[in-house]
């Protein structure tokens, strides 16, 4: 008897692990989320903090999709990137000091992206919200570096209230995650004193299915 409660608790377990790696929403089957927004209301941060200034530079130009199986969140696969040109600090002599050879160098790398390569350690939050670890390849000033970062994904089936928003269902993405900036190259001298050498990444994105 023993056995056979052990052998059901195996299973119990295994099967509320396996439904915890997806959602459970109206939608099945593969998925694909574009996140291209004219209205510009995704965004992508970068922020430096130092004894001397805080930096934060921002940007509402994101763009990338994903592809999922709505009940697989580990099946996730996508791009998601940002033009360095669109990223504004508040300051324009200091954009155009990002922009410049001597830091990012957006003519020659003019882009900034992460490609998302495994999903793990999902935990389900609530139907429709999943929170997960996701690896992927960030690269930044021409260097590719493989980063993990924390990640919560919402979705939300097609409504009145998210039409509002965009047709079709929507897919909230938010991520954080730490890079160093010697490790992509960028070397110039004001790194750890004006500018910190750890930034800061986070990413805010909402992306539709509809075709």
């Amino acid at each position: 008897m023993k056995k056979i409660l052990s052998f059901f608790t195996v299973m119990l377990l295994f099967t509320v692990s396996i439904s915890a790696q997806g959602f459970k929403v109206k939608a099945s089957g593969e998925q694909t989320f574009n996140f291209a927004d004219e209205r510009g209301r995704n965004q992508a941060s970068f922020f430096s903090g130092t004894p001397i200034e805080d930096i934060t530079g921002l940007s509402n130009d994101v763009k990338g999709s994903v592809t999922f199986k709505v009940n697989d969140i580990k099946t996730l696969r996508g791009k998601i990137f940002v033009p360095v040109a669109s990223i504004k600090t508040g300051i324009d002599m200091r954009d155009e000091h990002l922009r410049s050879a001597n830091w990012l160098n957006a003519e020659a790398f003019p882009e900034i992206s992460f490609k998302i390569k495994k999903v793990n350690y999902v935990k389900r939050l609530a139907d429709n919200k999943l929170s997960a670890k996701v690896t992927g390849d960030f690269t930044l000033h021409g260097v590719t570096k493989e980063v993990i970062t924390d990640a919560t994904l919402t979705y939300l089936d097609e409504s009145e209230q998210t039409k509002m928003r965009a047709p079709g269902d929507l897919l909230g993405i938010q991520a954080n995650f730490n890079i160093k900036l010697s490790d992509y190259g960028v070397n110039n001298k004001l790194v750890g004193q004006k500018v910190a050498e750890i930034i800061n990444v986070s990413v805010n994105v909402v992306g539709s299915n509809a075709k």
